[in-house]
C-alpha cells in the first residue's frame, strides 16, 4: 500500500514537471510571437546593426575625441570654454596605477575580467524591475556597458537604449582587449566639475598626477563616477568619503589590499587642492546650471516641485539626477554655443559690493573659505533674465566653490511676508489702510522690538515688519493657501511641514535660495506675472542649429492690482520702515528686510522698474551674528550695488494700482 502511494506521488511529480515545461514552452512561444508580430524584432535588428557599425568604425581616437563648448555673455563676449580635455590627460593602460584599476573594478564591476561585456544576472534584475515599474529603473551595467553609454549613447532610460548598450558592449569586447576597454573607461568616465578621466580628476581635485596619489586619494576619486552629483567632493565631501571607505573595504574583500592598509587609508584626511586657474567662478557655475536645465528641457523633461507621495518625489529626483548628469556631461563634449544674459560689469559691481561690506570678517574655515558669506542675484525686470549671480565672497581660491546664489537654501525671515501673506491678502478685500491688531499671541511670536503697537494699518505692519500681525493674518489666510503662491513660482524646497503659521516669519523646513527670492519679488514688479529665472537665452549645437530658445513665458501668480499695491507699500519700507534711509534717489525703489531668529540669516530683497536684486548674508553652517539684520549688511550691499547700477538711468516711477492714486 505504501509502495502504491509512493508511485502515485512520483507520477504526480513527473506530470507536474511536464506541465511546467509545457507552460514555459508556450510562454516562450508566445513571447517570440509577440516579439516578431509586435515589431520589436525589426527594432532590435536595427539596434544590433547600428551597434556593429558604431564599433566597427571606431578607433582608439574615438575614445579621445572632444568638442569644445563656449559660453557667451550678454554682449557676445566669451565667458568660458568648456572642454573635457580627454585628449590632454589621456593615459595608456600601463600608465594607470594598479590601485586605480583595482579600486574601480571592486566597486563598479567585480566580474569585469570574467564576462563578455554583459552581467546577465544584473540584466535580468534590471529587466524584472522594468516589468514591475514600467520603465528602466536599474542599471545592471558592466564597465563595458558604461563605456558604451558614455561614448556612443545618451543616458536616457528606455529599453531601446539599454538594448543598444548591450549590443555595443558585446561588440566592444570582440574588437578590443579587456585591458584596452578598462583604459578607455578610466579615460572617459565623468568625475564631476568638468573632469573626464582619472588623470583630469587627479589634476582637478588634488593638483597632482594620478601616479603620485596615495591609496586613500585614489579610492576617493573612484567614489565619484557612480553619481558625480551625490559624490561631488566640492559640495558633498562627506558622501564621497563614505563611498571611499566602502571601496577600500571591497578591496580588502577582493584581497587587493590588506586590512592594515585599508584602515590607514580610511583614517586619512582628504584635503582638496584645486589648481590655480582664473575662472569667473559664480558666473560660470550658474550659467552651466541654467544651460544643463535648458538641455533637459530639450529632451522633454518636465520640472516638478509638488508630489503626491514620497515615492513620487524619490522617482522624480532619481530621474532628474540621471538626466541632469547626462546633460551636464554633454556641456563638456557637445560643442555647444551657449548665449547668456549675464552682464559681466554688473557681476563685478555686485561682487565688489559684497566684498567691501563684509571685508571686516576675515575668519576662514578649514578649506580657507571665508566663514561669513553672502549671495546675491540681480534680475532684469524687462526681460526676466538674470543679469548677475554672485554665490559668495571672492578670495584667493581659484577652483569652483559652492554657489550660494542657487545651491544654498536658507530661512528667509520676514522677507517672505509680502509673498505668502500680504500680497495674497490684498487680493482678498484687504487694503493698505485695513486695520490690524498688534498684540501678544499665546504660543506665537514676539516682535523684534519687544513691544506691541495695538491697532495699526496693514501698511504700518509691513513697514515695521510686525511679526504678530503676519502670523495672525497667515492663520486667517491659511498656511496652505499662502504657500501655494510659492509653489506657483517653483520654489523647490517646500515641504508639507511648512504649512504652519511660522511660515509667515520664514520658518521653513529647508528654506529658499537667493535666485528664488529675486524671482518672487520680480513677480511683484511685473504686475504679478512670474517668469522662470535663468541666464540662458539660447543654445546652438556644434553645427550651428538653434536647439534651445528661452521662451520666458509669464504665469499670472498674483492679481495685477494686488501686486502693484504691494509695491506701493514696500516703497514705504525704504522711506519710513525697517530700511529707512536706503531708498534710491535716482529712481523709485521698494523692498523688504528679513532677519531670522538669533540673527543667523539676514536678507534684503528690493527692486526698481529696472532691476530686482536679492541679498543674503550669513554663515554656511548657521550660527548667530548679533549685529546681523536685514537692514544691516544685506540692505547696505543692495543699496551700494543698486545706486551704482541706476546712476545713469532715467527716473522711473512704479505703476500705481487702479483706483488708488494715493499710493
Amino acid at each position: 500500500m505504501a509502495r502504491k502511494k509512493k508511485q502515485k506521488k512520483k507520477h504526480r511529480g513527473l506530470w507536474g514537471f511536464i506541465y511546467i515545461q509545457i507552460v514555459l514552452i508556450l510562454m516562450v512561444a508566445g513571447g517570440l510571437a509577440y516579439y516578431f508580430l509586435g515589431g520589436y524584432g525589426a527594432t532590435v535588428n536595427e539596434l544590433s546593426a547600428e551597434a556593429k557599425r558604431l564599433v566597427r568604425t571606431s578607433t582608439q581616437e574615438t575614445f579621445r575625441a572632444v568638442q569644445t563648448s563656449v559660453v557667451y555673455d550678454a554682449s557676445g563676449g566669451q565667458i568660458s570654454v568648456l572642454k573635457g580635455e580627454k585628449d590632454v590627460y589621456y593615459l595608456e593602460f600601463e600608465e594607470i596605477p594598479e590601485n586605480v584599476k583595482e579600486a574601480i573594478i571592486s566597486i563598479e564591476d567585480k566580474k569585469f575580467y570574467h564576462h563578455g561585456g554583459i552581467d546577465y544576472k544584473a540584466i535580468i534584475r534590471a529587466a524584472w524591475a522594468m516589468i514591475q515599474n514600467g520603465e528602466v529603473s536599474q542599471g545592471g551595467s558592466t564597465i563595458t556597458q558604461q563605456l558604451a553609454r558614455n561614448v556612443f549613447l545618451s543616458h536616457e532610460r528606455t529599453w531601446e537604449r539599454k538594448m543598444e548598450e548591450i549590443f555595443i558592449a558585446t561588440e566592444l569586447e570582440k574588437k578590443y582587449s579587456k585591458d584596452k576597454i578598462l583604459e578607455f573607461y578610466l579615460n572617459n568616465i565623468y568625475f564631476g566639475n568638468g573632469y573626464y578621466g582619472i588623470q583630469a580628476a587627479s589634476r582637478g581635485y588634488f593638483d597632482l598626477d594620478v601616479k603620485n596619489l596615495n591609496l586613500s586619494q585614489i579610492a576617493f576619486l573612484c567614489a565619484i563616477p557612480n553619481n558625480p552629483t551625490l559624490y561631488d567632493p566640492v559640495t558633498n565631501m562627506e558622501n564621497t568619503l563614505k563611498r571611499r571607505n566602502r571601496i577600500l573595504e571591497n578591496m580588502v574583500t577582493d584581497e587587493k589590499i590588506t586590512q592594515a592598509a585599508c584602515s590607514l587609508a580610511k583614517a586619512e584626511d582628504i584635503t582638496l587642492k584645486r589648481p590655480v586657474k582664473e575662472k569667473n567662478n559664480y558666473v560660470e557655475t550658474f550659467a552651466y546650471y541654467c544651460a544643463t536645465r535648458a538641455l533637459m528641457e530639450t529632451k522633454g523633461f518636465v520640472f516638478q516641485t509638488e508630489f503626491g507621495t514620497l515615492e513620487e518625489r524619490e522617482a522624480y529626483e532619481e530621474e532628474y539626477r540621471s538626466l541632469y548628469e547626462e546633460c551636464e556631461r554633454s556641456l563638456y563634449t557637445g560643442g555647444y554655443r551657449i548665449y547668456t544674459s549675464i552682464d559681466l560689469k554688473m557681476q563685478e559691481m555686485l561682487q565688489q559690493a559684497i566684498d567691501e561690506k563684509l571685508a571686516g570678517y576675515t575668519e576662514q574655515n578649514e578649506e580657507g573659505i571665508y566663514a561669513l558669506q553672502s549671495a546675491s542675484v540681480c534680475i532684469d525686470n524687462q526681460s526676466g533674465f538674470v543679469k548677475a549671480a554672485v554665490g559668495g565672497r571672492s578670495q584667493e581660491y581659484h577652483g569652483y566653490t559652492l554657489n550660494r546664489a542657487y545651491q544654498s537654501y536658507r530661512q528667509p525671515g520676514s522677507a517672505i511676508k509680502p509673498l505668502i501673506v500680504y500680497t495674497p491678502l490684498l487680493e482678498r478685500e484687504y487694503t493698505p489702510d485695513s486695520l490690524v491688531v498688534d498684540e501678544p499671541i499665546e504660543g506665537g511670536p514676539a516682535n523684534s522690538t519687544g513691544s506691541y503697537a495695538g491697532t495699526v494699518t496693514l501698511r504700518y505692519a509691513v513697514e515695521r515688519s510686525i511679526n504678530t500681525v503676519a502670523w495672525k493674518l497667515l492663520e486667517e489666510l491659511t498656511p496652505a493657501v499662502g504657500l501655494s503662491y510659492l509653489k506657483e513660482m517653483n520654489f523647490a524646497k517646500l515641504d508639507k511641514e511648512d504649512e504652519r503659521p511660522s511660515a509667515a516669519l520664514g520658518g521653513f523646513t529647508t528654506g529658499v535660495s537667493p535666485v528664488e527670492m529675486a524671482a518672487g519679488f520680480a513677480t511683484l514688479e511685473n504686475n504679478g506675472r512670474y517668469r522662470q529665472p535663468t541666464c540662458v537665452v539660447k543654445i546652438l549645437d556644434a553645427q550651428g542649429n538653434e536647439i534651445y530658445l528661452a521662451s520666458q513665458e509669464e504665469k499670472q501668480v498674483y492679481n495685477e492690482n494686488a501686486a502693484r499695491t504691494m509695491t506701493g507699500i514696500l516703497e514705504g519700507v525704504l522711506t519710513s520702515g525697517t530700511a529707512k534711509g536706503l531708498a534710491l534717489e535716482s529712481t523709485a525703489s521698494a523692498g523688504k528686510t528679513g532677519t531670522t531668529n538669533s540673527h543667523k540669516d539676514g536678507w534684503f530683497v528690493g527692486y526698481t522698474k529696472y532691476y530686482t536684486t536679492s541679498v543674503w548674508v550669513g554663515y554656511d553652517m548657521p550660527r548667530e551674528l548679533p549685529e546681523l539684520t536685514g537692514s544691516g549688511y544685506p540692505a547696505e550691499i543692495w543699496y551700494t550695488f543698486m545706486k551704482e547700477l541706476h546712476k545713469d538711468l532715467p527716473y522711473a516711477e512704479f505703476i500705481a494700482p487702479a483706483g488708488s492714486a494715493s499710493l
